[in-house]
């Protein structure tokens, strides 16, 4: 007798994987928590992170939409500048140090770096560049705005009983004078980049894990009943800064932070982990849900995952595909792939073929 006689199935590969269709590998998640469509939901993240919005909120699930689009806006503006994509508006967080950011200055006393891009006469925000996609009129307009995203960021945490997080990215670009992070490298959606003003920090395990751990304890001190739900994004960087292959730099990103959100699920009874990485990465599947770039995620692996976590919380398939309502910003494309990714904007600095 030894402990592996009494295991069950899903803990081994052959009976969990091997023998099975891929499509019909499914509860890989048992939830920690209780989620129904009582609970309201606030959700923030990278790029991947926005399908866990439009899916929440077609399920008629309480999904926290803090900053709605002004009445009478199309559904593509919407999609353009970035509304009904996270709880609040502040673009992709890709990292755990920028989420930590965004707390500290809407949670806490900390000065908001003053820190305002330009191009000829318009004005963008450093810590949200794609977010009005030609800029605000004038720097008033661009505080101002900002400002009504801090206040919701804190009203949206204050009320809700689950946060969603999806991290996506380690490496950022920060401003060495002032220690702020950019979700962005500067002089790629807006701004000019400065060798002296401005440095690439690849986050190691331990630092993310601090920022992390940084960005749950300020949340909790606003609402110490909050339960966190983390995701990693399954899709690969477009571009690296690291001097390392974008394969190994993807690798060593990903890794560190499944590493992260798995050992903060482990040691926090208010913290689950949902495999969305696994679901669309993992062997068993074979690279099936990547498009042609090997990248972008289809829409079939997109409603794989969301049909996965769904069933996982005890919800019925669908035996058809879902007409449910949307969220505006997902009526505006006809695309599987991120609209609202700033990262993606960097593959137009790839050398031409020529240049290889």
């Amino acid at each position: 007798m030894n402990p592996y006689k009494k295991l069950p199935t899903e803990a081994f590969w052959r009976t969990a994987v091997a023998d099975i269709p891929p499509l019909q590998i499914n509860k890989l998640w048992k939830p920690k928590f209780k989620l129904d469509k009582t609970q309201a939901i606030a959700t923030a993240g990278s790029c991947f992170a926005q399908h866990i919005s439009k899916a929440l909120l077609s399920r008629d699930y309480a999904w926290l939409n803090g900053e709605p689009a002004p009445t009478g806006l199309s559904p593509e503006s919407q999609q353009m500048f970035n509304y009904g994509i996270f709880s609040f508006r502040t673009g992709n967080i890709y990292t755990a140090a920028s989420l930590r950011q965004w707390l500290e200055w809407a949670l806490t006393d900390k000065a908001v770096s003053d820190e305002i891009w330009t191009d000829n006469d318009r004005f963008f925000d450093p810590f949200r560049p794609a977010i009005e996609p030609h800029g605000f009129y004038n720097r008033e307009e661009l505080l101002a705005s900002r400002n009504v995203t801090l206040g919701v960021i804190r009203s949206v945490l204050e009320q809700s009983q689950y946060f969603i997080f999806t991290l996506g990215l380690t490496e950022a670009w920060i401003n060495v004078e002032n220690n702020s992070i950019y979700p962005m490298c500067p002089g790629t959606v807006a701004g000019q980049f400065n060798a002296k003003q401005h440095r690439l920090v690849n986050y190691t395990h331990q630092q993310t894990q601090r920022d992390l751990r940084e960005s749950f304890r300020l949340i909790k001190t606003i609402n110490p009943n909050i339960k966190f739900l983390l995701t990693v994004s399954p899709v690969p960087l477009t571009a690296t800064a690291t001097k390392k292959h974008v394969l190994v730099a993807t690798t060593y990103s990903k890794s560190t932070l499944r590493s992260v959100a798995g050992e903060m699920a482990n040691a926090r009874p208010d913290t689950d982990y949902f495999p969305s990485y696994e679901l669309i990465t993992s062997a068993p599947f074979r690279g099936m849900f990547f498009e042609e770039n090997l990248r972008n995620v289809t829409q079939e692996g997109i409603d794989f995952v969301m049909n996965c976590f769904f069933s996982c919380l005890g919800e019925p398939l669908p035996a058809h595909p879902q007409k449910t309502r949307v969220a505006p910003a997902a009526i505006a494309s006809n695309t599987s792939s991120p609209n609202n990714c700033e990262e993606v904007l960097l593959d137009a600095f790839r050398p031409s073929k020529n240049q290889l």
